[in-house]
């Protein structure tokens, strides 16, 4: 990618502009941290109590029965939205979806083991574990590139 600042006088306020081919991960991840600004935080409840979660602290969310928790280092908490929805609100965030009933921060993984036939293990930076189902191996050999 080449990037190019033009320093204008008579320009009023800052203008960016983004050239390319078509639009590719990459010119849709520029633009989305462009548009971005602040992450909006996500409420969790535990214990009774809600916590204002940056997602940035989120390792991981996952379904289990009628409830969709989030998994930080400080413990895990139930939040309000469901999967699809934190899919699309964190997708341009670093998460990805790895099973139906979860979706990982790529920052909080520390390895992807591919031995596995058929599957990926993923091995998180805190020890714990995961799987990609099948559906999704696809998906996340696309989003590391292999």
């Amino acid at each position: 990618m080449k990037i190019r600042v033009e320093l204008d006088p008579a320009c009023a306020e800052p203008e960016v502009v983004v050239r390319a081919a078509r639009m590719t991960e990459e010119v849709g991840a520029l633009l989305a941290q462009l548009q971005g600004g602040e992450e909006a935080a996500i409420a969790g409840w535990q214990n009774g109590r809600a916590a204002l979660l940056e997602p940035g602290s989120i390792a991981r969310f996952y379904a289990s029965g009628a409830k969709v928790f989030a998994c930080t280092a400080s413990g895990e908490y139930a939040v309000k939205f469901r999967l699809y929805e934190l899919e699309e609100r964190l997708g341009e965030k670093g998460f990805v979806r790895i099973s139906h009933s979860e979706i990982v921060r790529l920052k909080a993984v520390k390895e992807f083991d591919l031995s596995f036939a058929g599957t990926i293990r993923v091995i998180f930076r805190d020890g714990s574990a995961s799987y990609v189902s099948r559906r999704y191996v696809g998906r996340i050999k696309q989003v590391l590139g292999i």
